[in-house]
């Protein structure tokens, strides 16, 4: 049976573990099947009841009562991009001693105390999920990674996470949380990681950022911030769409060890002060994809960068020469939709010996970089598209491949 099922899996059938999984998941009669037969979830391998779980859910076959007996199992409850859990459902899928909605479980069933043993709960994108359904969730003292985006949450419902004193991950992405729930916030002083993209604070909100000395990413895109508090132990900061000052709250005598920048479609008003502010020997990516700036001066000194992103900017030529002087442990870089000619290739040859991947699309290079591109002795990737390169595409083919050992992604 074993070597029939892997014989079959050779063939591009679905595997016989497959298919007794859809079987299992086909519809809401085949669940009460199984379920009527005693066999729930709590006895599967780890990895067969989450397959089973991601099948039902595709199919908007969970209900809190189908996860009850699974929570037992493990120490993670994965409800990613899933919208059909609702307040009422709650204190059933966390069922609360001396709840009257723990119901659900067997008079004498020992019911496992949620409290010590639910590490981390993921209700991101569950639109149903309000204040009111915070309010079981903050019983739950174990929880150290707590997952909210795009829920239904207000200030009323953030401020009550406050609560929860052992979290050091907090994704409240999406939510429209105002100052004064970041500030209720200050008491979580083991947060490592915080996610408030999207929501409405401000550089007033962001000076209590500095309360969590342990803080190491921070997603502050799409909101009002333009100025950070020095926080010493950042290593990841996504600032996209922001308009950005200072990211160390004009502290000359403070350096962010970042390691990786993302600021797509930002406004940075004082590049010298925000990339003067980073420590560059550990600094290894930089997205600035869409950004409005085309001095790349204050990148003269990021010669750790490996990952660098100034598509859709208006980096020209004039800009390039910063590419190249930091250019030797780059290995990825784009310039595409960009001001740039066949003159950048020509400025960065033989000062990107690392490069694997670049692009160049809907740029005015030509055939005459093709030669220049040639001196980049790592390249892997290339993306030629929509350029102004005249000859036939598979004489372009040739001539780049009888330079470089291109090997996965070739785009002319």
């Amino acid at each position: 049976m074993a070597a029939a099922s892997a014989s079959a899996g050779n063939a591009g059938e679905p595997r016989l573990v497959d298919r007794c999984i859809d079987a299992a998941a086909r519809c809401r009669a085949s669940v009460e099947a199984w379920r009527r037969q005693r066999r729930s979830l709590e006895r599967l391998p780890g990895q067969l009841a989450d397959a089973l779980l991601s099948r039902l859910a595709a199919r908007r076959l969970l209900s809190p009562s189908l996860l009850e007996p699974a929570l037992g199992a493990g120490d993670r409850l994965q409800r990613q991009h899933r919208r059909r859990c609702g307040v009422a459902g709650l204190p059933r899928l966390l069922p609360l001693p001396g709840h009257p909605q723990a119901g659900g479980l067997q008079e004498g069933r020992p019911l496992r105390d949620l409290g010590t043993v639910l590490k981390e709960l993921d209700l991101s994108r569950c639109s149903r999920i309000t204040d009111a359904g915070i309010k079981h969730i903050v019983s739950i003292d174990s929880l150290e990674k707590l997952h909210l985006s795009e829920t239904g949450l207000t200030d009323n419902g953030v401020m009550l996470i406050s609560a929860l004193k052992g979290l050091n991950l907090l994704d409240l992405g999406g939510i429209h949380m105002t100052d004064k729930a970041l500030r209720s916030l200050q008491v979580l002083t083991q947060l490592e990681h915080l996610d408030i993209w999207g929501s409405e604070i401000t550089d007033e909100g962001a000076s209590i950022l500095k309360a969590f000395t342990r803080l190491r990413f921070l997603n502050v895109s799409w909101t009002h911030v333009t100025r950070l508090p020095p926080l010493p132990n950042m290593k990841y900061l996504n600032m996209s769409n922001c308009t950005i000052y200072s990211i160390r709250g004009g502290d000359s005598e403070v350096h962010i060890p970042l390691q990786k920048f993302t600021a797509s479609a930002a406004s940075i008003v004082d590049v010298d002060e925000v990339f003067s502010s980073i420590v560059a020997s550990s600094f290894s990516f930089l997205d600035m994809s869409g950004c409005s700036l085309s001095n790349l001066y204050g990148l003269q000194k990021m010669k750790s960068l490996e990952h660098l992103d100034l598509s859709l900017s208006r980096v020209t030529d004039d800009a390039i020469e910063y590419v190249a002087n930091i250019g030797m442990k780059l290995r990825y870089l784009s310039l595409k939709n960009t001001g740039i000619t066949s003159q950048a290739p020509c400025i960065l040859a033989g000062t990107v010996p690392n490069l694997a991947s670049l692009s160049l699309a809907y740029t005015k290079v030509d055939d005459s970089a093709l030669v220049y591109i040639s001196m980049m002795p790592s390249l892997r990737v290339i993306d030629l598209s929509h350029t102004s390169l005249v000859l036939k595409q598979t004489q372009r083919k040739y001539c780049l491949c009888l330079y470089l050992s291109i090997s996965y992604i070739l785009k002319v």
